[in-house]
C-alpha cells in the first residue's frame, strides 16, 4: 500500500517527490502550497487568504467553504498546525496516473495528523469521489486521519420574529 503513492511537495523552497512510506513524517505543517491561487474576475471559487491564530501566518484558501472549515480548525484547541494544499498525492488508477492535493493538512496535539479536503453537498464528482478514496487509503496506510469532506462547512442561524 505504501508503495502505491508518491508525495511532491516544497521543501524549502525545493520540489521533492518521495515514497509515501518515506515521506510520512514531514513536517508538512511547514511547507508551502503546491499550487497557487488565483484571483480572476469572473472565477467560479473565492479565493484568499486567512490569518491563522494557530500558525502565526496566512493561510490560503479556494472556496468560502474551504475558509468556513479553515476558521474552524483555527479555533480548535487540539490544532497545533496547517498548511493548505501541502503536497500533491500521486498514484495509478489502472494504466493512468493520476494526482490530488489535498486542501489542508492540520497536525494535531501529540503529533497525530489530518487530512481535510473541503466539497459542498452535491459537488462530489465521480472522480474527486475517486480522488478522495484514494486519499483514504493514503492516509489508513500511514497512520493519518482523513476529515469527511462535508463536515462541518454548513452554518444554519435561525432567527426568530421576537428578535
Amino acid at each position: 500500500m505504501l508503495s502505491d503513492f508518491d508525495l511532491d511537495f516544497l521543501d524549502g523552497g525545493q520540489r521533492r517527490r518521495t515514497a509515501l512510506g518515506a515521506g510520512w513524517n514531514v513536517r508538512f505543517e511547514a511547507v508551502l502550497p503546491v499550487r497557487g491561487f488565483r484571483w480572476n474576475k469572473g472565477n467560479r471559487g473565492f479565493p484568499g487568504w486567512y490569518y491563522a491564530v494557530t500558525t502565526g501566518d496566512h493561510v490560503g484558501y479556494e472556496s468560502w467553504l474551504e475558509r468556513d472549515r479553515l476558521i474552524l480548525l483555527d479555533f480548535d484547541p487540539d490544532v497545533v498546525g496547517i498548511a493548505s494544499q501541502p503536497f500533491w498525492l500521486h498514484w495509478r488508477d489502472g494504466g493512468a496516473k493520476r494526482r490530488h492535493a489535498p486542501d489542508y493538512f492540520v497536525r494535531l496535539a501529540g503529533g497525530r495528523t489530518q487530512l481535510v479536503d473541503v466539497r459542498a453537498e452535491g459537488q462530489v464528482d465521480e472522480r474527486t469521489a475517486e480522488a478522495f478514496a484514494a486519499t483514504e487509503r493514503a492516509c489508513s496506510a500511514v497512520g493519518w486521519w482523513m476529515a469527511d469532506p462535508q463536515a462541518g462547512t454548513y452554518f444554519r442561524a435561525t432567527v426568530s420574529e421576537d428578535g
